[in-house]
């Protein structure tokens, strides 16, 4: 008995599973998941330790041993769709981003949605010009710090704080005269609204960069917002499809066609890997029907590819964003407290012109987004790029240069500045390197088109980083990997063409008897019966080939039994 009740128990830990799940304010909620548990369990775990009601603009995050970003499915087991051991780590992210963030209904809702877009200003994802920028560095100053007061904020106080992957001191002033001026006496909910307000009118709104190359080679990413499907490259915006003009989005493989019904055009992208464009595909999926769609119940089963082709299905489970807006204008109840958190110093490395910085995203390595940032410009302007980036002079839109340069010339790189800097003036993240080209060790990898430290990447997936075995001996190899890929593929397609092409033959076979041998009395079978083109055939076709197959199974079975 003592024996089994052991046994039983020890079946039981193995069944359980530790999580992790990173909020939005760099906070962590840890617990126990049982080993068939699915998403939907870890989500509504979380949104109840928040207390957070309007939950459908929100997701679930993790990054797999291969680096592949992916959404947790909240209708599948946990455990089959996590690939790294445990203990399980992931982050809470605005999946959806509202198209008002301001008329959200819930407080609680607009701060982790003001949490969200301060990240994205962060990252550099969410592009804008001096002025805007100066205001919305001065709105999240004013929520996070209060009042501007001279006994607690001496000269250039603004200066220990970066919002952005980099700034001038002259922007660093003008966001210090707003806070002074401005903004005084607003309260921390007052100042995220307005600050949710300034960024919603900004072209990248929204915008969680997929990283592609056009037909060309030339580097491009893809993004899905709130109004529809945009295509940045270079420093422009290339294409931009509202969400009703999109009429279907396929992959195969790495390739991501999207079809429209402006003009029929067709867009083709070629993802880095087939994973990445599968997730670049359920995202178009799960975008385009929550914000077109007016019911859940319009949702239907998409696949990815034709009749020959191998693909998935993929089906978004999850209301729709104007069902959302209706039930949270029915929400009655009194507002929860909310745990507001300043912003604290900056684990991050000093930065080459301020020395350290506080800022509110303390996880992030900035150093190394700074290194991939210019190290990716600098490849995308010496390229035969489509649409370069443009190099102006110092105190100007834009300078993209390297560490080594702004050393040697003793200037000051400025990504923010003066001159008119617009979204689409200004360059996405790290373009997609060339295959068989190795990054720099202390560049940050592209994990989706945001770039991401290596350090950040390790603490999301909760695994550490290891070596590739066998180092570089296997990467001539990827090229014939990649051939055999091909060819496999097509020996499969024309495979299933055979496949399909006999069963066709054997259901018209089947018909074929039916019509001539059976003696099934159906209205429909005697009008074929009885024209003269069936008559013809079964007397001069079929009764001759009757009577030679009858003629070879008696002549087999003969030879049988002679033996």
């Amino acid at each position: 008995m003592l024996s089994r009740f052991v046994s039983g128990s020890v079946r039981n830990l193995e069944r359980e599973y530790s999580c992790t799940v990173r909020l939005l304010d760099d906070s962590e909620y840890t617990c126990t998941i049982q080993r068939d548990a699915k998403g939907q369990y870890l989500f509504d775990l979380i949104c109840h330790h928040l207390n957070l009601l309007e939950k459908d603009y929100f997701g679930i995050r993790y990054v797999d041993p291969d680096k592949q970003r992916h959404w947790l499915e909240l209708t599948r087991s946990i455990v089959k769709q996590m690939k790294s051991q445990h203990p399980f780590t992931m982050c809470l992210r605005v999946k959806f981003y509202p198209p008002d963030p301001a008329a959200l209904k819930e407080e609680i809702t607009r701060y982790l949605v003001f949490l969200q877009i301060k990240r994205d200003l962060y990252h550099g994802r969410l592009l804008c010009k001096t002025s805007d920028a100066a205001l919305l560095a001065a709105h999240i100053l004013q929520a996070e710090i209060g009042n501007y007061d001279p006994g607690k904020h001496p000269e250039g106080y603004s200066s220990k704080f970066q919002f952005f992957p980099k700034h001038s001191e002259k922007l660093e002033r003008r966001i210090s005269d707003i806070h002074k001026t401005e903004l005084i006496g607003q309260a921390p909910e007052t100042s995220e609204r307005n600050f949710l307000q300034k960024a919603q009118m900004l072209e990248t709104y929204g915008v969680d960069p997929h990283p592609c190359k056009d037909v060309s080679g030339n580097p491009a990413f893809l993004a899905f917002t709130p109004f529809g499907f945009v295509v940045l490259q270079g420093n422009k915006r290339v294409h931009f499809l509202k969400w009703n003009e999109v009429t279907k989005l396929k992959f195969e493989g790495k390739t991501f066609h999207v079809y429209a019904n402006q003009r029929e055009m067709t867009l083709t992208y070629f993802a880095p890997t087939p994973e990445a464009c599968k997730h670049l595909w359920k995202c178009g999926v799960e975008n385009q029907a929550f914000y077109k769609l007016e019911k859940s119940s319009q949702v239907r089963t998409v696949s990815s590819s034709n009749l020959f082709f191998k693909g998935s299905r993929f089906r978004y489970s999850g209301r729709v964003a104007k069902e959302v807006m209706e039930q949270s204008a029915r929400i009655k109840r009194e507002p929860p407290e909310i745990h507001r958190a300043g912003l604290v110093p900056s684990r991050s490395c000093p930065s080459i012109t301020h020395g350290p910085r506080l800022t509110s995203v303390p996880r992030t390595r900035r150093r190394a987004v700074h290194i991939s940032i210019m190290e990716g410009l600098e490849s995308l302007r010496d390229s035969a790029h489509s649409t370069p980036v443009r190099s102006v002079s110092h105190g100007e839109a834009f300078v993209p240069r390297s560490r080594s340069q702004a050393a040697d010339t003793g200037e000051r790189t400025a990504v923010i500045a003066d001159e008119a800097y617009g979204p689409s003036d200004s360059v996405p993240p790290t373009p997609v390197a060339d295959h068989g080209v190795e990054p720099p060790a202390a560049t940050s990898r592209l994990i989706n088109g945001a770039p991401r430290s290596i350090e950040e990447e390790e603490s999301e997936a909760g695994t550490t980083t290891r070596g590739d075995k066998g180092g570089d001996s296997g990467r001539p190899r990827e090229g014939a990997l990649a051939e055999v890929e091909q060819v496999n593929k097509f020996v499969l397609s024309v495979l299933r063409l055979l496949l399909v092409t006999v069963g066709l033959l054997f259901v018209l076979l089947l018909l074929l008897i039916v019509l001539t041998e059976s003696d099934l009395d159906v209205a429909f079978l005697r009008d074929i019966r009885r024209t003269p083109e069936f008559e013809q055939f079964h007397s001069e076709y079929f009764c001759p080939l009757r009577r030679w197959c009858a003629c070879q199974l008696r002549w087999v079975g003969s030879l049988l039994v002679s033996k």
